[in-house]
């Protein structure tokens, strides 16, 4: 990232800037127009405090937990999602993971780290992994590059490879939750070399979207079978519906 506020500027000048959205002019290759800044959905007040699901005003409690993670306890310690997943949020997304747009990964992680809860110190942050024949194919892990913004905004430690992805996964979008789960059985672990880091530590889990939750729940299991005190999961865009 520091080639790119290296380079942004000559960028600037020889390919003006323009809303990834919908191509009109903005002021740096990083923002968004002032319309699509309102596409965008934030979650707001009230919600629960696990996983952000909104209340009605009628719905809230002194515990602000909802039903669905009152009857079943998340394992993760709270989710920090940006924006609600909507055709905006979408094509941000798409546009960091497939379109190299890595010059939207500052403004995510801003938006990211403004739903972060007050952090401890020494929280590490963590991205969720790619596996190496998916990396080498997309160049890059969107996810470790958000997770590195993050770091530089928070101050925290980036432990890149906190995770790793034994086993390639296919799409798990068109897959039931049991699928999902058997897809994910055993293809995410802890890194050997970092198991003393994790063991005990706060940790920011982060990702560029949330979805079923499938990857995330093989994530937090991985972290907290090796001794993980705490996870939230960061994201930029979140799928309300889907989860849990």
């Amino acid at each position: 990232m520091l080639v790119m506020s290296i380079l942004s500027p000559i960028i600037d000048k020889v390919l003006p800037p323009r809303c990834p959205l919908c191509g009109e002019g903005i002021s740096a290759q990083t923002g968004l127009c002032s319309a699509c800044w309102n596409k965008l959905v934030i979650p707001g007040e009230p919600c629960c405090k696990f996983c952000q699901r909104p209340f009605d005003e009628d719905e809230v409690k002194d515990d602000s937990i909802c039903a669905v993670c009152t009857a079943k306890p998340p394992q993760h310690n709270g989710i920090a999602a940006a924006t609600l997943y909507n055709e905006a949020s979408k094509q941000l997304v798409l546009a960091l993971k497939h379109g190299n747009r890595i010059a939207l990964a500052p403004m995510m992680a801003h938006q990211i780290a403004a739903k972060l809860p007050v952090l401890k110190p020494g929280t590490l942050i963590v991205p969720v992994p790619l596996h190496r024949s998916r990396l080498w194919s997309r160049g890059y892990n969107q996810a470790a590059i958000l997770a590195e913004e993050l770091a530089r905004l928070t101050g925290m430690m980036l432990v890149v490879d906190g995770l790793v992805r034994r086993k390639s996964t296919p799409f798990l979008g068109n897959l039931d939750r049991r699928a999902r789960s058997s897809a994910l059985s055993g293809a995410i672990t802890v890194n050997p070399n970092r198991r003393e880091m994790i063991k005990g530590a706060n940790i920011v889990l982060v990702d560029d979207v949330l979805t079923s939750g499938a990857t995330s729940d093989a994530c937090i299991s991985a972290l907290k079978r090796r001794g993980a005190k705490s996870v939230v999961i960061a994201c930029f865009a979140r799928v309300l519906d889907e989860i849990f």
